[in-house]
């Protein structure tokens, strides 16, 4: 399995699997789900038009995001084997857009005043969800100078040793979201997915079922991302950890 494998010299089979048909194949099927919901009842209820607007948003922050998805665990670590490319290629479009499937069977009347509050609550999320990246990809670009929250960062200078046995620093950032836990961008990114699956409300188990696999996918993933680092850069992620001393879940995990 090849960390970047690629076609030619532009072709990048990663970034088109993860990204180009992923990605955009998910924002093709939540508004086909639409449409067909409008084919069969001759409207689009309020529970759908939420749930798609949520998954739209989330999937415009991504590519707007998209530069500093470069240096996630999926393109910077994982290998584009069957796990990451059946994954992005197969379960991504038909997983991630489930709630929205159960919805065009099962429409569900919010009303104005729940329909907007989910909404606003999605969107939040996302945006946090979003801030969290890239408060630490301007920490990184300016090498630690960057204001967090309109002080100065609070940070650890790890040193490691590459393969090739060069030894280089990494800025680990203690402020701000990260002060939070080691990982708080998975908190948001979590409640987002309930928020365009709460529109179901709660009559069936499938909707949940993507929320559900999508926790146990990043707490798994947090986990390998410590064990690595912890492998990483030894007694400076002791110290980091200390600081930073909850993995996920700040007070509780």
């Amino acid at each position: 399995m090849e960390l970047y494998p690629r076609i030619g010299k532009h072709f990048d089979i990663k970034v088109f699997t993860n990204c180009r048909f992923g990605m955009m194949s998910w924002a093709v099927l939540a508004v086909t789900y639409c449409i067909k919901q409008y084919e069969m009842n001759g409207r689009v209820a309020d529970s759908m038009l939420v749930n798609t607007a949520l998954m739209l948003i989330y999937i415009t922050k991504f590519f707007w995001w998209e530069s500093g998805y470069w240096c996630t665990m999926d393109i910077a670590h994982d290998r584009a084997g069957f796990y990451i490319c059946w994954g992005c290629l197969v379960w991504v479009p038909s997983t991630y857009t489930s709630p929205g499937m159960y919805l065009v069977n099962h429409p569900v009347n919010l009303g104005p005043q729940l329909a907007i509050s989910i909404l606003l609550a999605g969107i939040l999320c996302i945006y946090i969800n979003y801030d969290c990246d890239r408060q630490r990809q301007e920490f990184r670009r300016t090498n630690g100078k960057a204001s967090v929250w309109g002080k100065a960062p609070s940070k650890i200078v790890a040193s490691y040793q590459t393969t090739k046995g060069e030894t280089k620093t990494s800025l680990l950032l203690t402020s701000g979201w990260w002060g939070f836990s080691r990982h708080f961008h998975y908190v948001p990114e979590i409640l987002a997915a309930f928020f365009w699956t709460v529109p179901a409300l709660f009559n069936h188990f499938m909707p949940y079922f993507y929320v559900i696999h999508l926790t146990i996918l990043l707490l798994d993933r947090a986990k390998r991302d410590d064990d690595r680092c912890s492998t990483k850069y030894g007694k400076y992620w002791k110290m980091y950890c200390n600081r930073v001393p909850y993995r996920v879940v700040p007070g509780i995990y």
